[in-house]
């Protein structure tokens, strides 16, 4: 194969321009041939090489026509939704979530599932939630795996892609050690070898999410906080204007220490910024001073019904659930300050279930903690506020991950291997050898 000065082979360049012609329509909307020259760097010829065999792949498709200043109608393109499906998969704190969704990223079909008793993680059933929704999905849509392009599954604690036989996750808070969770959920049948599970951070996932279509759009540097029974966070470094281009780093901000000698976290350490911060936590403080649910402890009734009577509780002015909150927010903006300190991002994002609940009510008081806790200059200079997607947002997070190797492979779909780190997309499948 004939290879170019820089080393890349023709392949290499086909599938480069391949790729670069898929983000920006992607990114973008819809666009002439005519305006994908300029946007994408490609020549002419190039681009409509690269369109018509992305036309013949059944990727893209006509979006209508428009009017050009004097001359003939241009024909829009766009990326086609029903040409590829991709599942993204949260396991949460409360809840095993699965949703399938088109390659535009529209939601097809969903399903939850409990975790019973509440912080329940034997992973035996866990994996078994994930075969049964995703079993559920397909069916509901009434589609098959043949343009599945892989499943996203987001998880607490540190993934290592590298083991040797799959991914593996330690999940210290869950009580995972070492779990070979490739191998389980390959190991379960439901779907065929060629289909890829991709597993990576739930925190991380989020922050792809926000970065790509939420409020991180446009942010070069940005941290995203995952505020659930925990809390953790992903660092972005390297964000695109345009969205789909994201380095992120999973940070297990939850367990710096805060107080010295402090409050048990459940990694088992003492002091723990979790401890103090996670709805976990926070609803435990309340109880320890008397609060309750209706009538009902704490720790009876779930964790999202709980933190609802401590808003309602705090909104008639009770003052046990208002100092709490007050606490948390506290710690929460303290807990800001040492990002703002280490990384001095442009944009601080606070999502997840539990973050999305209390933003509204606690979100000035995190900021100004924030500031007065942090270093001027840094301070000065980032926003914090809430994500924009809701409590789907790891889900969405995690479908991009079999996206995001789609893209990297120029449209091809990949096999299972070990994953590549071509610019930009550090969650890419390895794609040598793909046929392009």
């Amino acid at each position: 194969m004939t290879t170019g000065r820089s080393g890349r082979t023709v392949r290499d360049l086909r599938r480069g321009n391949r790729s670069a012609v898929l983000q920006r329509l992607y990114f973008g909307g819809p666009m002439s041939r005519q305006e994908l020259g300029p946007a994408t760097g490609l020549s002419s010829g190039s681009v409509s090489n690269v369109v018509g065999e992305l036309v013949a792949d059944g990727l893209l498709e006509e979006a209508g026509i428009v009017d050009s200043d004097g001359g003939r109608p241009r024909t829009l393109l766009r990326v086609s939704p029903g040409s590829a499906h991709m599942i993204g998969v949260d396991v949460g704190e409360t809840r095993v979530r699965v949703e399938l969704f088109d390659l535009t990223l529209t939601e097809l079909a969903r399903t939850e599932m409990p975790l019973s008793p509440r912080g329940c993680y034997d992973v035996g059933p866990i994996v078994d939630h994930i075969r049964h929704g995703i079993e559920t999905v397909l069916a509901e849509a009434g589609v098959g795996t043949e343009r599945l392009l892989g499943v996203g599954v987001g998880v607490p604690g540190i993934v290592d892609r590298d083991a040797q036989g799959g991914t593996v996750v330690h999940g210290q808070t869950i009580g995972w050690d070492a779990v070979p969770l490739e191998q389980l959920l390959r190991a379960t049948g439901a779907l065929p070898e060629e289909v890829p599970y991709i597993i990576d951070n739930g925190a991380r996932t989020l922050g792809q999410a926000e970065m790509w279509f939420g409020a991180g759009r446009g942010a070069r540097e940005a941290v995203v906080v995952l505020f659930g029974s925990g809390v953790g966070a992903s660092l972005i470094t390297d964000g695109s204007p345009d969205g789909g281009t994201t380095e992120g780093t999973p940070l297990e901000w939850g367990h710096l220490t805060v107080s010295v000698r402090g409050r048990r976290c459940r990694c088992g350490a003492l002091g723990c910024l979790e401890a103090y911060t996670g709805a976990e936590a926070l609803l435990a403080r309340w109880a320890e001073r008397g609060g309750a649910a209706g009538g009902r402890p704490v720790d009876s009734v779930d964790e999202e019904e709980a933190l609802s009577a401590l808003l309602a509780a705090a909104g008639t002015g009770d003052p046990v659930a208002r100092e709490v909150l007050e606490e948390t927010a506290e710690y929460l903006g303290a807990g800001l300050s040492d990002l703002i300190n280490l990384f001095q991002p442009e944009r601080i994002l606070i999502g997840g279930w539990a973050g999305l609940m209390l933003g509204p009510h606690i979100l000035p008081s995190v900021r100004g903690h924030a500031t007065r806790y942090a270093l001027r200059h840094p301070a000065d200079r980032v926003t914090v506020g809430l994500g924009s997607l809701g409590p789907d947002a790891v889900t969405v997070g995690a479908a991009t991950l079999p996206l995001s190797a789609f893209f990297a492979s120029g449209g091809r779909r990949t096999a299972p291997g070990p994953p590549a780190e071509p610019p930009g997309w550090r969650t890419a499948l390895d794609v040598r050898g793909a046929g392009l």
